[in-house]
């Protein structure tokens, strides 16, 4: 396959994605119908959803048709199998997207999808074994990503450019074709789906997105000359994707919670707690996956040396653990919390009403001072105790007088 070639199907796979999303999102943002509650059809609101399948159909549609032109040459059935890996998880995904999968399920369907690629690849049977484990580990590391607007579309393209010099340089020039769409179709999407974003990749293209670049990456490390460092330089590459999950695995084991249980723990979830904004956290951690996937380009090319590769992982440790310092969950309320108040409007309760029923004692006979604060109340023969007649706000002779006038 030529460069013609490559550049002619980035150039198919940009402009069919272009256009789908496009029309994808005028039927999304369409005004609603006058009878339909929540201002939005809920079809349309599906679509916003499942919005990253224009973007695989557009990388799918470019990749096919260059292959079935015969543009993969020798290889076309390793090219042809990641294709149809990426395409199964893809409907994976879509499905998903429409009516929530197991975690089961979903693993076992990954894992069929890469057993297909490595043994399409014609990898031997340790390597291959090797390889779909990665396969799988980074197509769900990556699709974790999908957490924040434009943040997964950033990378990806980022990522699957580093895996287009690699190929190239690496004389692998067909294994170039699928991250060479993924480029241009990641590229016409990043629009629509960055923030606030009209469309979403969802787990249709997100699935989609990580298994092409988990794949890709398993294979032009299998094709590279022996003289490279590709065991090390590929999967630098991955070096943002792997420290989210980590991040998110170590916070809810620290936290007692499920691992599978998503919540706001991500990269971008910590960095809008520190007043970082939507778009700033995309580029920032767009610009942190930059840094190893260079530094694994340069490598792979003979360009560095592979111990150039420990400052991007001293750098990514470094920061998985200053955001773990930052606090991902609400403290957990306690049963004492709960019931202060009550006891506190009990105990105030019983104050106002013993307040209220101190009434003051009256004296023995007329004239009599009245007790002290803390001396026994006057009593009346029999023993009980007296009560005073409600306070008039006027003297004694008067009240007398008012008495006497009304017999």
């Amino acid at each position: 396959m030529n460069v013609l070639g490559i550049i002619a199907s980035g150039v198919a796979a940009l402009f069919i994605t272009v256009a789908l999303a496009k029309s994808a999102r005028r039927v999304a943002l369409r005004p609603h119908v006058p009878n339909e509650p929540g201002g939005r059809a809920p079809r349309a609101e599906a679509l916003r959803r499942t919005g990253g399948a224009t973007a695989v159909l557009g990388v799918g549609t470019a990749t096919g048709v260059a292959l079935w032109l015969g543009a993969a040459d020798d290889t076309a059935g390793s090219v042809g199998g990641l294709l149809a890996g990426a395409g199964i998880v893809a409907v994976l995904g879509l499905v998903h997207d429409l009516k929530p999968l197991r975690t089961a399920l979903r693993l076992g369907v990954q894992t069929a999808a890469a057993t297909l690629v490595v043994c399409l690849a014609g990898l031997p049977p340790a390597a291959g074994v090797l390889a779909a484990l990665w396969i799988v580990l980074v197509t769900n590391a990556f699709a974790l990503l999908d957490h924040a607007d434009g943040l997964l579309t950033a990378v990806g393209l980022v990522t699957a450019a580093g895996l287009l010099a690699c190929a190239l340089v690496g004389g692998a020039p067909a294994l170039a074709l699928l991250p060479t769409t993924l480029v241009a179709g990641l590229a016409g999407f990043l629009l629509h789906t960055w923030h606030p974003a009209r469309l979403r990749l969802g787990a249709a293209g997100a699935q989609f997105t990580g298994f092409a670049l988990a794949a890709s990456g398993a294979l032009i490390q299998a094709a590279a000359p022996s003289g490279r460092a590709a065991w090390a330089a590929l999967p630098a590459l991955a070096t943002v994707a792997l420290a989210d999950s980590a991040l998110v695995l170590i916070s809810r084991r620290r936290a007692a919670r499920s691992p599978l249980r998503d919540t706001d723990d991500h990269i971008a979830h910590r960095l809008r707690r520190v007043r970082v904004t939507v778009p700033g956290a995309a580029v920032l951690t767009t610009l942190w996956a930059a840094v190893p996937v260079a530094t694994g380009t340069l490598v792979y090319a003979d360009l560095l040396h592979p111990a150039f590769l420990l400052l991007p992982l001293a750098g990514t440790a470094a920061a998985v653990f200053a955001l773990l310092r930052i606090p991902a969950y609400a403290p957990p309320r306690t049963g004492s919390s709960r019931t202060a108040p009550s006891r506190t409007t009990a105990a105030r309760r019983t104050q106002t009403s013993g307040v209220g029923a101190a009434i003051p004692a009256a004296a023995s006979a007329p004239g009599a001072k009245a007790s002290a604060p803390g001396a026994p109340a006057a009593r009346t023969a029999a023993g009980h105790p007296t009560v005073p007649p409600p306070p008039t706000g006027r003297p004694a002779a008067e009240a007398a007088a008012a008495a006497a006038e009304r017999g």
